[in-house]
Order: structure tokens, then sequence, then C-alpha cells
């Protein structure tokens, strides 16, 4: 079995790796999101939303990689942001910026992105990264303000890219998406694959 370490404190792509077979290690990652936003679109006003949850992505994992506990393993960062209108949306975290965020969403479409970053550690050596970014439509419900309001009373939008989710309480007021829908959790199996299988992982090599 190939050891998977998840450098993530996300609570959907844990149980999203679990109901797939895969038992990762969960390393929480030693970053400071909002700073490193802030200084990668200072340093590039025009950063692009796959850009940003790329480099977020690559931070997460790349802060874990010294730990002894990851030597051998492949490690997995991962980041996720709406871009909707123009903006590039992560966690609201104040129940008013929900709220305010929720009305404009409300019979609009967004495009949720997860940023994946792979380090093949099992040379501690040599490490040795790659990224990939997936992108999935998605179309918001219309929504009465009491629906909003209750919903955002939850808690939950609080914690997660875009104020949304689709495997949890806001999978209600989602329409439709156009693509992977494990991309709108925060991590994408199939990018996943693809990464490992870059490194010569037999992807059922995960597997519990």
């Amino acid at each position: 079995m190939t050891r998977l370490v998840l450098a993530s404190s996300s609570p959907a792509r844990l149980a999203l790796l679990r109901s797939a077979g895969i038992e990762p290690e969960v390393v929480l990652p030693n970053t400071d999101e909002p700073a490193l936003a802030a200084k990668a679109r200072t340093e590039n006003p025009n950063l692009s939303a796959q850009e940003l949850v790329g480099l977020l992505a690559k931070a997460k994992a790349e802060s874990v990689l010294h730990e002894l506990s990851t030597e051998g393993a492949l490690i997995l960062g991962g980041d996720s942001a709406l871009e909707f209108q123009g903006e590039i949306l992560g966690k609201p975290h104040e129940p008013k910026v929900a709220l305010e965020r929720w009305a404009k969403l409300s019979g609009n479409v967004g495009v949720l992105h997860s940023g994946h970053y792979l380090i093949d550690n099992r040379d501690p050596a040599n490490p040795v990264g790659a990224q990939m970014v997936s992108s999935t439509k998605v179309f918001f419900s219309k929504l009465s303000k009491q629906e909003i309001a209750d919903y955002v009373a939850t808690g939950e939008p609080l914690k997660v890219a875009g104020a949304f989710t689709i495997d949890g309480l806001g999978g209600a007021f989602i329409d439709r998406i156009e693509g992977d829908s494990h991309t709108v959790v925060g991590l994408s199996l199939k990018v996943l694959r693809e990464l490992a299988a870059g490194f010569g992982v037999h992807y059922p090599s995960f597997w519990r």
C-alpha cells in the first residue's frame, strides 16, 4: 500500500478520501493562507483564481515536507476558491460576509477551482512535486432571504470556500454543476490518480 499524507485541515477532503477507500495520514499544514494570498496578489495583481489555489496547495504540501512522518509517503496539498463575477472568493468567516455573498450567488453561476499539489517523498533526499488545478461550473438556486439567513445561521458556509458546500447542507441550494463534483468538495479523485500516475504510482495502491 502506498502511503498518502493529506496536508489539509479540511474535514470534507478527509471524508472524501475515506469514502473513496483511502485512509490518509493527516499532517496539518503550517501556512498562513490569508497572508500568502495577500502577498501573492500584491506581487501579481492579475493573479488568476487557478494560479492562487495552485500556489496555496503547493505551500501547504511543502510546509509538511520535512516532517519525519511524511518520509516515504506521497504528500497532497489542496486549496479551493470560487471565481464569481471577476472576484476570487475564499472562506467568508463572518456571517455578514456570507449573507452578502449569498445575496449575490443566489440564481447565479460561479466556477469552483481546486488546486492540488502532490509531492513524491518516497526518497526524502530528492522529493519531486507536481501540480494540477481542476475547475467546475456551479449553478446556484434562487433562494429566499429566509433560506439564506437560515443557511448562514448554521455556520456551515462560514468555513468553506465560496460560502457553500455540495456534500453538506448547501447541497440543496445547487441547481446543477458542469464538471467534476469532487472538485467542488475540494479534491478531485481523478486529478489525484493522474498526479500519482505521473510518479509511477498505481492509484489502487492507495486503497486501505
